[in-house]
């Protein structure tokens, strides 16, 4: 890689250095990381399978599952991987064009996630506010144009973010990034030039898809709270709030470790960048692993599954 003035000219290699300040118990650190990614593979594919081979659950709600199910198998095993040849084996470096590739699959799959959250409420919306129209309205034509719409979405726009730094980014006051995986921002701040259009694509991307699908998906379990408020009998109520206790339980982690994330990230100056690091992998990590264990706790059909298929275990 050619210097100049004493930045580097379009690096071909770039040096992920873990969490910073936390170098020397990284590899303690990451056996946690590793049992939750474990624990995310075992559980997405098990309902994957359940709802593959029952009937019965090929309804929209469970499609939908099924497809969070494997944007968070993809989203986790985009980071771990790399992040694990870091802190167990010492292999911070990856190639520079390998390193956008990982930002891109990372932050797409991230904003994937948050439109199956958002087709998911909009699905118990009309399920509980407009049933004799749910299945009119929800076909198996519209699911599969809704999942390769927020796929597109989001590998669209982030496929921008990559764009910018390709095109406008070619000097770097270093090659070593402060960060367990390539991240947009982590990358973003290497540069040593202006890099206020890339910043300002980068927040204009997070309000498009995050802030969007957060605003509808607030307003749609208000209008269903509303809704479920005005039934006359309270075991409706309650049937028709068991049918949304996941799903607001898979929103809040998923949103509110986001939000925490965001915040010491922009403003949180004086917070160790450990903290900054720890947040950004929970934020990508825990929703994968607690995802199929809320769903399989709360959700009968997959429950009642669940157990069937390991009492045929046990008596075989």
């Amino acid at each position: 890689m050619l210097q100049l003035n004493g930045t580097v000219f379009m690096p071909s290699v770039l040096t992920l250095i873990g969490i910073p300040g936390l170098e020397s118990v990284q590899f303690w650190i990451g056996i946690p990381f590793c049992a939750m990614y474990i624990v995310a593979l075992f559980g997405n594919f098990l309902i994957l399978v359940i709802i593959k081979s029952e009937h019965s659950l090929h309804e929209p709600m469970y499609l939908f599952l099924a497809m969070l199910g494997v944007t968070d198998i993809a989203l986790s095993t985009c980071i771990l991987p790399k992040m694990l040849g870091v802190f167990w084996f010492h292999s911070p470096e990856i190639l520079f064009d390998a390193c956008l590739f990982q930002m891109w699959l990372i932050h797409t799959f991230q904003c994937t996630e948050s439109g199956i959250l958002l087709a998911m409420a909009l699905d118990r919306y009309v399920a509980i506010c407009d049933p004799l129209r749910h299945a009119a309205i929800f076909t198996h034509k519209l699911l599969t144009q809704i999942g390769a719409g927020v796929t597109l979405r989001a590998g669209v726009l982030i496929a921008l973010c990559l764009i910018l730094i390709k095109c406008r980014l070619k000097h770097y006051r270093t090659t070593v990034v402060s960060h367990s995986f390539c991240e947009h921002m982590a990358i973003v701040k290497l540069a040593a030039e202006d890099t206020r259009i890339n910043k300002i694509y980068g927040l204009f991307v997070a309000f498009i898809i995050l802030g969007f699908d957060i605003i509808f998906i607030t307003l749609s379990y208000i209008q269903i709270f509303v809704t479920v408020f005005k039934l006359p009998q309270k075991e409706a109520r309650l049937k028709a709030f068991n049918t949304c206790i996941a799903h607001i339980c898979v929103f809040l982690v998923f949103y509110l470790l986001g939000f925490f994330s965001s915040f010491t990230h922009r403003f949180g100056f004086h917070i160790p960048s450990y903290i900054h690091i720890l947040l950004s992998n929970l934020y990508l990590l825990v929703p994968p692993f607690l995802n199929p264990i809320v769903y399989g706790v709360k959700t009968k059909q997959i429950r009642d599954r669940v157990s069937k298929i390991f009492h045929l275990k046990d008596a075989s």
